[in-house]
């Protein structure tokens, strides 16, 4: 027979191993996520903020984390998808996409891991998910409004360059979400008066293309330009800033990253904070395990309008009292 004291002190002993053995089995979970992005490792001030966010909710490198980071270095469509096959085969439990066109990849590939879009652009559109309150499928994450924020792009580049008679829309590819942008210019441009509105496809950095295409548009006096928000433009945004200065082009951007790297001005929403809310739907689906397609893809709440007084300076420009009143940041 066991008498009370030694059933009391196996009792014990079971009731404490119970949630030590269930804490060890937790702690030993090391959850793998890949991070693709059709650009390049410049991209770091973004990808640090949805690394604090992981930290901040617990995910940690190092400790209970692993990223698999993959960057296409702006080669395009087949070099996204090798790199998508890449990280599917290695059955990682989450895949983090940067724009549309690689979230729209990742959902080709595979339908049965999470997928958290950091930054995407009418991903309605792109067929990335069925609307934003119900996403459906394996795909959720931010949607950045880019070709909806044209209109106010304009009127701020419009006050900040009275001349103004050019516009031109850059792009670094001819697709449906790029197409948006141009569509939202026409109709802003007719509204202030700027008559004249041109579609530029940059393609790859690598093209060639870059340097005729600046000197081009800068041979047409009074021409600005509107370039599109594309990791492939940040991983080059000082190459970029150079060839506006250069042929005298005053230039607003969707990322306040081109304006640090000597851009004129932009407006646009705050990317790193969506980076970072990003980590927030990370963690509710290895965590707590949300479905993607009941986790609305949520836009972004805020915006900022950053100028550089230097390039104004250098280009010959002098920004009105009022402008330089609204902006978020000021680079002297």
């Amino acid at each position: 027979m066991i008498d009370r004291r030694t059933f009391l002190a196996g009792t014990g002993v079971a009731l404490v191993a119970a949630p030590l053995a269930a804490e060890a089995q937790q702690a030993a979970k090391v959850y793998r996520i890949a991070y693709v992005s059709p650009g390049s490792q410049a991209e770091a001030r973004v990808f640090d903020a949805l690394r604090q966010g992981l930290v901040e909710r617990q995910l940690i490198e190092g400790r209970n984390l692993v990223i698999e980071q993959r960057y296409a270095e702006g080669r395009g469509v087949e070099t996204l998808r090798a790199l998508m096959a890449e990280v599917v085969a290695m059955k990682v439990d989450l895949i983090v996409t940067v724009t549309t066109a690689v979230a729209l990849e990742a959902k080709n590939a595979t339908k049965r891991i999470p997928i958290v879009m950091a930054v995407a652009t009418d991903p309605v559109g792109a067929g990335v998910v069925d609307s934003l309150s119900r996403p459906g499928g394996n795909v959720s994450g931010m949607t950045l409004t880019g070709p909806e924020l044209t209109p106010k792009r304009l009127e701020l580049l419009k006050i900040g360059t009275p001349d103004v008679q050019r516009l031109a829309v850059v792009v670094a590819n001819d697709l449906p979400v790029t197409r948006l942008y141009l569509t939202q210019a026409e109709a802003a441009a007719s509204a202030l008066a700027i008559p004249h509105v041109s579609f530029e496809v940059l393609g790859s950095s690598a093209s060639g293309k870059w340097e005729e295409t600046f000197a081009r548009l800068g041979r047409s006096p009074h021409t600005a330009l509107l370039i599109t928000e594309t990791p492939i433009f940040v991983s080059e945004g000082r190459r970029l800033a150079t060839l506006a200065l250069t042929h005298h082009l005053p230039t607003i951007y969707g990322l306040s990253s081109h304006v640090r790297d000597g851009g004129l001005m932009s407006y646009g929403a705050d990317v790193v904070d969506l980076y970072y809310q990003a980590a927030r739907l990370v963690a509710k689906i290895l965590l707590e395990g949300a479905k993607p397609a009941d986790l609305p893809v949520e836009q972004p709440t805020k915006f900022e309008l950053v100028i550089n007084l230097k390039t104004a300076k250098a280009l010959g420009l002098t920004i009105p009292p009022s402008l330089l009143g609204r902006a978020d940041e000021v680079i002297q």
